[in-house]
């Protein structure tokens, strides 16, 4: 007699629900996008018991007859796919038939359901998978499945269940996520008969998220059309943005970074309307944000990714959570590009809206303003009472933009030294001053943070040392790309003895080595000379810098994969970034009013401004209002 046998079909589905049926979040997911695929334009969601009591999901979409109320209960029975090209093009969010079998075997499950042209509806009355009964109703269009008693037929199941908040706070996601996919579709959620999410058709997509991560500033809007990506198919994209065929297109909001989240949990992701999960995607968010984050910190907010769905495989998870992409690598640097794109827009928004000047016309770059260090106070100068202390006027200075290196306007002859050049240090005057920043200078607070009113009477606070690092590293970064970061050749070259590993690590990436201003030579064995070392850190020993930059390098790859191109990249910002922290002005720095003035210039004109290259937040923003309420002012 054959040992291997065909399962009963009760028994096959209740495997099958091992698979599908993870929790009751998973039959709320499942069931609300069978309602999305209907059509439905309002969703009410109700749970007790943390979902193993009931689950009741009621739509308003097209409903069935009595015939295809029966045959969606039977396993693979589905409307959504014919065929293999079918299966290799999959637009709708369920179709593998799978689900309401699945769930029907390990719950008691009612379906009622109505035609928009039929007088009557249909019950359909399942007991753990047992047909029990089909009958006329009365009822409204559209259909409504309640599950009682989940997983009452697998006690093993439902042991193994979180507590109650747990599963509750699961369904609730996949509620929030599904609101970010339709944001046209009523979603309601009540529990225990108390309603806990409402989400009306006429909501603004950026108010759901608002809502949903309970954050009320303002927002980062992620979107554009990829011209550049193309799949080489000739299908369009369903509900794209109307580029034309094989397009890709990318949509969200994010919040800004300084309000990202520990973890990687604080990004939500859909493609093609279908809520995922992704590291790719995640990766390359996190990717656009690089010099914005702060370290262990991760993007918050939504992505959504509309492909041409022969571009996206959603049949490699039983639950269809996760996907795989096709040109996954396009995709990435299409993502990534977009998010960065993203935020050099919201720093022109932010710009505009703090300093309130028109840029520079014809100006390719901004200038930037290269290490300052103050001169001494002079002998009579007083103490200052308060850590707040009042500004000394000057001259007002500006900044060669090319190499970053300090010049000044010709100053009276009485006026006072405020700016101690280092040692080789070329000073130059400037060909043209820059446009005012247009704040109102009132403070300098603890030699680190500089008090600004603003046009509209409110208080900006600004971190010299984040803001002086951020100028320096894109300007840094600049030259590096360019092809080579201003140097300043030593007047006493300095002797080094380099290890065997990292005489290998400084012929490996020499010219990377070069391109940062450095000028190395052998000297025999493993003696090396250096020549010459960046301008902008001309103060620093030479040794001690180099030993620095090229302990950076360790362990860094050829570069000759993607992979190890797009980690080298995040290692050269890491080491450019570096660079800029040691040669900006410090904490404990005191400056003076043409310093100031010369800073906040150049952060006025600058594309990138509001964080340092490390991800801390250069500034900090309190209105007239936020002020008056402080203090119970009206």
């Amino acid at each position: 007699m054959s040992k291997i046998r065909i399962l009963p079909e009760q028994l096959a589905n209740r495997i099958a629900a091992g698979e599908v049926v993870e929790r009751p979040a998973s039959v709320v997911k499942e069931l609300l996008e069978n309602s999305l695929d209907a059509g439905a334009t309002r969703i009410e969601i109700e749970i007790e018991g943390s979902g193993t009591r009931l689950i009741r999901v009621l739509d308003n979409g097209e409903g069935m007859d009595e015939d295809d109320m029966l045959l969606c209960l039977e396993r693979h029975g589905t409307s959504k796919i014919t065929d293999n090209h079918d299966l290799a093009a999959i637009s709708s969010l369920g179709f593998r038939g799978e689900a309401i079998p699945s769930i029907g075997s390990v719950s008691r499950m009612t379906i009622t359901s109505r035609l928009p042209d039929s007088p009557l509806g249909h019950r359909v009355v399942l007991d753990y998978g047992r047909l029990i009964k089909v009958h006329e109703i009365g009822c409204s269009r559209g259909t409504i499945f309640e599950i009682r008693n989940l997983f009452g037929n697998t006690p093993a199941r439902r042991k193994f269940l979180r507590t109650s908040k747990t599963e509750e706070a699961h369904i609730e996601e996949v509620v929030k996520n599904y609101a970010l996919a339709a944001p046209t579709t009523t979603f309601i959620l009540r529990k225990d008969q108390r309603e806990i999410l409402h989400f009306a058709d006429n909501q603004a997509l950026a108010d759901r998220l608002q809502d949903i991560l309970h954050y009320q500033g303002p927002l980062l809007e992620v979107g554009t059309a990829a011209e550049h990506y193309h799949c080489g198919h000739a299908s369009a994209i369903p509900g794209s943005c109307g580029t034309g065929p094989s397009m890709a297109c990318v949509h969200g909001y994010l919040l800004p970074p300084e309000a990202s989240v520990a973890g990687s949990a604080g990004i939500r992701l859909l493609v093609n309307g279908r809520a995922v999960r992704d590291r790719l995607i995640v990766h390359a968010v996190a990717e656009g944000l690089r010099s914005f984050l702060m370290k262990g910190r991760s993007p918050a907010g939504f992505i959504h990714l509309r492909l041409p769905p022969e571009d996206v495989d959603v049949n490699v998870h039983p639950t269809k959570q996760e996907i795989r992409l096709h040109n996954s690598q396009a995709i990435h640097q299409l993502i990534s590009q977009t998010v960065e794109q993203a935020m050099q827009e919201h720093q022109r928004k932010s710009q505009g809206a703090i300093f309130r000047i028109r840029p520079l016309q014809d100006q390719q770059s901004p200038p930037v303003p290269p290490a300052m260090v103050p001169a001494p106070p002079a002998d009579n100068q007083q103490p200052a009472l308060s850590r707040l202390a009042p500004l000394k006027k000057a001259v007002p200075a500006a900044f060669n933009c090319e190499q970053g290196l300090q010049t000044a306007e010709p100053e009276p002859p009485d006026a006072p030294a405020l700016i101690t050049p280092h040692p080789g240090r070329q000073h130059k005057l400037p060909a043209a001053s820059v446009t005012g920043h247009g704040l109102k200078v009132i403070g300098h607070y603890d030699n680190l943070y500089i008090f600004c009113q603003s046009a509209d009477g409110g208080l900006l606070v600004v971190d010299q040392h984040a803001a002086h690092e951020r100028l320096l590293f894109e300007n840094l970064k600049k030259q590096f790309l360019q092809g080579h970061i201003a140097s300043q050749t030593l007047l006493f070259p300095v002797t080094i003895e380099l290890s065997i590993a990292e005489s290998e690590c400084l012929a490996h990436h020499a010219a990377e080595i070069n391109r940062m201003g450095f000028e190395i030579r052998e000297f025999g064995g493993s003696s090396f000379i250096i020549a010459a070392i960046p301008a902008m850190a001309g103060h620093r020993h030479p040794g001690e810098l180099f030993l620095d930059i090229l302990s950076k390098f360790s362990g860094a790859g050829s570069a000759s994969s993607a992979e190890e191109k797009k980690n080298q990249g995040a290692m050269l910002d890491d080491i450019l970034a570096s660079m800029a922290c040691k040669g900006a002005i410090k904490a404990g720095d005191e400056l003076q009013t043409r310093e100031i003035d010369a800073l906040l210039n150049s952060m006025a004109q600058a594309q990138l401004f509001s964080h340092c290259p490390h991800g801390r937040p250069v500034l900090k923003q309190f209105t007239a209002a936020e002020i008056k309420k402080w203090f119970y002012r009206s």
